[in-house]
């Protein structure tokens, strides 16, 4: 069986003192299906890059397979998928790659339009069935839901799962669920491998953890104990010590028997302190390393402000359109405090028109929006675009810049992030940087777009235990399906 090696694998990006990877190493064959998760910063991308060769790998990398990278440039947006698949199939053979579209439920005359101007989730279709019409090739998948709403994200998963021979980096729990026979994870000190999907990584995480942190609670117990018993072996030798030259009580020596009596009795004590301070060592060392992998997720908080209106936003027959072109007719909700509205549906039927028009960046081209008087949004965009330096960010805001910086914190920024350009940073980590400052705002309605885009796992549970505890009153537009039951959204569909 073929298998992909990475062996005392060091890198770092140049410049930059920070190590990515410190003598990493695994193995995968080549016919799994492995999902690869982590938290945002660890990596991920940096791995895969390492892999098809885009960055030195000094001699770690033993394949025995071609990469290939999703999502890739197409040098020529303008062509249609089909002149695209053409120029990639050196052999010729296109009807391969129609066959993959047809499996992704992508439409024929999608086929024949310029790339350019399909959706989103149209093009990461088109770019996974152009990719996967090569044979013998080995796919490295980069978060492909980005861009995908959720029935497109089931239809991509039931895909992945009749293939083999991908690593597939995605932070959609339901999504790896459908499609993935391992779980690769760069851990907070290795990378592991692990057979089954997310789930059962996620309970075997939960049990370990929880072992883990009883046999921590016991160790420190066990050396408080032991280094109590080691004092007081200590003293007991040192005064048994003290009396083996001496003079008994009427003033004669002690005998030679009883001086080599306490000599050996001083020597057993003595013994048993070195023991009693070997086995600390042992436990200390045992304890040291426990809970090496223990992700550490401190509880988020936000302080939503309290309307004396029991109904927020109340939409009656609003239609929304840019010009000519109607985005979304007849649409009727009404928003009450305490709510948690997720708007769905397929890419392009107006979801994030909606948000704009709520916001008032858009006005309904008929029907009626009509917002409480006074209320406090705060909203989180779909696309972040964020320049220039952090300080720069927090003054532009007016938010508190502790309470920022703690968020940030706690959402995994290391505190080299905070110096970095915001352009620099990972389009996860700017997307919590606009969660983060959202959380310092108090509001009476959060309206989020899309907030869980490049996020990662743990941090998604984070927000979810947020939203639980202190319930705010939120828009949401979120394709994750584990997320949306879990923060017990109420669904409108907006394609229905």
């Amino acid at each position: 069986m073929a298998r992909i090696q990475v062996s005392h694998l060091t890198f770092a990006y140049e410049g930059s003192p920070d190590l990515i990877f410190d003598d990493a190493s695994f193995q995968v064959d080549t016919d799994w299906k492995l999902g690869f998760i982590g938290r945002n910063g660890r990596g991920k991308t940096t791995l895969l890059k390492i892999l098809c060769g885009e960055l030195p790998d000094h001699g770690a990398v033993s394949a025995p397979v071609q990469f290939d990278y999703f999502p890739f440039s197409v040098p020529d947006p303008n062509k249609t998928p089909l002149e695209i698949a053409a120029d990639m199939d050196a052999e010729g053979q296109v009807w391969r790659f129609m066959k993959e579209t047809a499996c992704l439920d992508v439409a024929d005359e999608t086929l024949s339009r310029p790339f350019s101007t399909l959706s989103g989730g149209e093009q990461a279709k088109v770019l996974l069935a152009a990719l996967f019409a090569r044979e013998h090739h080995f796919l490295l998948i980069d978060e492909p839901t980005n861009h995908l709403d959720m029935q497109g994200r089931k239809i991509v998963s039931q895909y992945l799962n009749t293939k083999q021979g991908f690593i597939l980096v995605s932070h959609d729990r339901a999504f790896l669920d459908g499609c993935v026979d391992h779980i690769l994870s760069i851990n907070r000190a290795n990378i592991e491998v692990q057979k089954g999907n997310f789930s059962s990584w996620e309970e075997n995480k939960r049990r370990q953890d929880e072992f883990e942190i009883s046999q921590n609670e016991r160790l420190k117990k066990e050396i408080s104990s032991l280094k109590s018993a080691a004092r007081q072996a200590s003293a007991w030798a040192d005064k048994v010590e003290s009396t083996k030259i001496g003079i008994r009580p009427g003033g004669r020596e002690k005998s030679l028997d009883a001086r080599a009596f306490i000599g050996e009795k001083s020597r057993r004590m003595q013994q048993r302190r070195k023991n009693l301070e070997s086995r600390m060592e042992r436990e200390i060392e045992e304890k040291e390393g426990l809970l090496k992998n223990l992700e550490l997720a401190d509880d988020l908080k936000i302080f939503p402000l309290a309307h004396p209106a029991g109904r927020l936003i109340e939409c009656r027959d609003a239609k929304i359109s840019y010009g000519d072109r109607i985005i979304l007719s007849d649409l009727n909700f009404t928003l009450f405090n305490g709510d948690i509205l997720a708007l769905t549906g397929k890419n392009g039927c107006g979801k994030s028109s909606v948000v704009k028009a709520l916001t008032g960046e858009l006005a309904p081209a008929a029907g009626e929006i009509k917002l409480a008087s006074g209320l406090i949004l705060s909203v989180v965009p779909q696309q972040a675009h964020l320049t220039g330096t952090m300080r720069d960010y927090i003054q532009e805001s007016g938010i508190e810049q502790t309470l920022f910086m703690t968020i940030l914190r706690k959402l995994n920024f290391s505190r080299e992030q905070f110096d970095k350009p915001l352009d620099a940073l990972s389009a996860g980590q700017q997307k919590k940087v606009l969660i983060a400052r959202s959380l310092c705002e108090q509001a009476h309605l959060y309206i989020w777009d899309e907030p869980l885009n490049f996020i990662d796992l743990l941090s998604r549970m984070q927000i979810e235990r947020l939203i639980a505890q202190f319930k705010p009153t939120m828009i949401l537009v979120e394709h994750d399906q584990t997320f949306l039951q879990r923060v017990n959204a109420r669904i409108l569909p907006l394609d229905s």
